[in-house]
């Protein structure tokens, strides 16, 4: 296997790892999970009423990055949500999950850091768009 081959795989395979994530986590804060997930986003003091663009960020970012399109600029999107949301959500490290769950969100920002820096490889809808001055 050649080293082009090589790294589009991989690519392919890191957005759709990523995208899993944020897919799953939009669609399950569906149905009975939307009246729960307003109350912990009430319960940090943001309003209830962001929840329904916080599942569309989830669900039609996360569907983005699976096929390639706009991969620079959702990465860069999603990466701020998940910074924002650890820091909302998972910056009480006296709680052990807490800590991990931060962790977890930091390495998942690393991943959009990278889709940042390299777009999304050739297995893409649109893998040669690039952001102004990148």
């Amino acid at each position: 296997m050649n080293s082009k081959n090589l790294t589009n795989i991989s690519m392919l395979t890191g957005r759709i790892m990523l995208a899993v994530v944020f897919i799953m986590a939009g669609f399950s804060k569906l149905g009975a999970g939307y009246t729960g997930t307003q109350a912990y986003m009430e319960s940090a003091g943001l309003p209830g009423l962001l929840l329904p663009a916080v599942i569309a960020l989830e669900i039609v970012g996360g569907i983005a990055i699976l096929v390639g399109f706009q991969t620079r600029v959702v990465a860069l999107m999603l990466a701020g949500f998940t910074l924002l949301a650890s820091l909302l959500f998972h910056s009480d490290f006296s709680q052990q999950m807490q800590m991990i769950l931060f962790m977890k969100n930091i390495g998942l920002i690393g991943g959009f850091l990278v889709l940042i820096a390299q777009g999304p490889g050739d297995w893409a809808l649109n893998p040669g768009l690039k952001l102004r001055g990148v």
